[in-house]
């Protein structure tokens, strides 16, 4: 029979103590959160103040928030992926079908696992990854800006993008802050070289929404001219031993959305089966013929004011490019702008498929700074965040998002 321990020799046995690794980890973890409190504190200010805004309204035309953030339009559909897999299909009174294979899989799945685990249904569920990922969202949008033009420049930037026009929806079970989550935090990380990290985000993205094809962009045409830099700088010993986790992380990039466009092609039998069924949903590539003809079919004031709205996103490209932006950033964000400009889908869901696109904020967001007084900028601040939250109620208490 062994001997029991002495009180006193377990009394002076040494407790286990965390690795010197694990608290520099914790540590680093610590100061980034301290750094970036002041640009989640802003931006949940925004948002609040948005929330606030839509509830009141809500409350007083006697309709329900929660149904009209968690449960109405896209929502619906990743909630039906989310309890029953990819089953149900509507046919349209004209005879086209709507296939739930349009949604891809990330969110439902997080939507499912969280409602497994907690008191939360599928649509709360869908809520919480929506409001966290917005967080989350808006750490990796000031990081990235801090980055680039300090840590000024990442609070506002932040603030930004939730007062954006549609910024409501960032309040709701969409995946517009999940994806754009992954976006900034991929872009992090290929700004600070951490190509697997950056591959392995986009593979996330990819498997949110469609518009991961702009993150793989960036990422590749980063990793071509970098390598062409070398080339072209006589640097061509080991070129690729050299970048080899940068070619990694780009490999891995594009597994994601490609993963779900091969399953999509094996579930229904076809290569192209994916494409067609956003082509059922009038989400083709036609190359800006809808816009266009969009534009024309407007009333003469109408097609005006969104030609100036059209030059101001123009103008703003200009500037981001005027600004030399570093390449992954800025290609990211124009390819954002321009994916959601030549598809042929409802031209209302265009400024939300843009939404993601946070480096356009930048060039603003430094101009703010310009104002040489906080309380300005704060001011300026507040007044957008009260427009986006009186559109935003407006919006959801009317047609909603498409």
């Amino acid at each position: 029979m062994s001997a029991e321990p002495s009180p006193q020799a377990t009394r002076s046995r040494p407790h286990p103590q965390p690795s010197q690794e694990h608290r520099r980890v914790r540590a680093r973890a610590s100061a980034a959160l301290a750094s970036a409190a002041p640009a989640l504190g802003a931006y949940a200010a925004v948002r609040i103040v948005g929330l606030v805004v839509f509830w009141a309204a809500a409350s007083l035309a006697g309709k329900d928030a929660f149904h009209l953030l968690a449960e109405r339009w896209d929502s619906v559909w990743y909630q039906r992926v989310a309890e029953h897999g990819y089953v149900y299909t509507v046919t349209l009174p004209d005879g086209g079908i709507h296939s739930d294979l349009a949604f891809f899989p990330l969110l439902p799945a997080l939507e499912r696992g969280i409602a497994e685990v907690t008191p939360l249904g599928v649509a709360g569920a869908g809520l919480l990854v929506a409001w966290v990922a917005g967080l989350l969202a808006a750490w990796g949008i000031f990081a990235v800006g801090a980055r680039v033009h300090g840590r000024r420049t990442g609070v506002v930037l932040a603030a930004l993008w939730g007062v954006y026009p549609t910024a409501f929806v960032q309040s709701m079970a969409y995946t517009e802050t999940l994806f754009t989550a992954l976006a900034a935090w991929s872009l992090y990380a290929a700004l600070t070289r951490r190509w697997i990290v950056a591959g392995a985000l986009s593979v996330l993205a990819g498997l949110t929404r469609p518009s991961a094809a702009a993150l793989i962009a960036a990422l590749a045409i980063t990793a071509a001219v970098t390598l062409v830099r070398e080339y072209r700088a006589g640097a061509t010993d080991g070129i690729v031993r050299r970048n080899g986790r940068m070619l990694a992380g780009v490999a891995l990039a594009p597994l994601g959305w490609l993963g779900y466009v091969v399953f999509v092609a094996v579930r229904e039998g076809s290569p192209f089966a994916y494409f067609d069924v956003q082509a059922q949903w009038g989400n083709s590539i036609d190359g800006g013929a809808a816009l266009a003809g969009f534009i024309l079919g407007l009333p003469l004031p109408g097609a005006l004011g969104l030609c100036v709205a059209l030059a101001g996103l123009g103008w703003l490209v200009y500037l981001c490019v005027r600004q030399r932006q570093p390449l992954p950033v800025l290609v990211y964000g124009i390819a954002v702008v321009v994916i959601s400009l030549i598809g042929s889908g409802y031209f209302g869901s265009r400024p939300r498929l843009m939404m993601p696109a946070f480096p356009l904020l930048l060039p603003p967001a430094v101009a703010l700074l310009r104002l040489r007084s906080a309380a300005r900028t704060a001011t300026v601040l507040a007044l957008l965040a009260s427009a986006s939250a009186a559109y935003g109620a407006w919006t959801l208490l009317g047609s909603g998002p498409p």
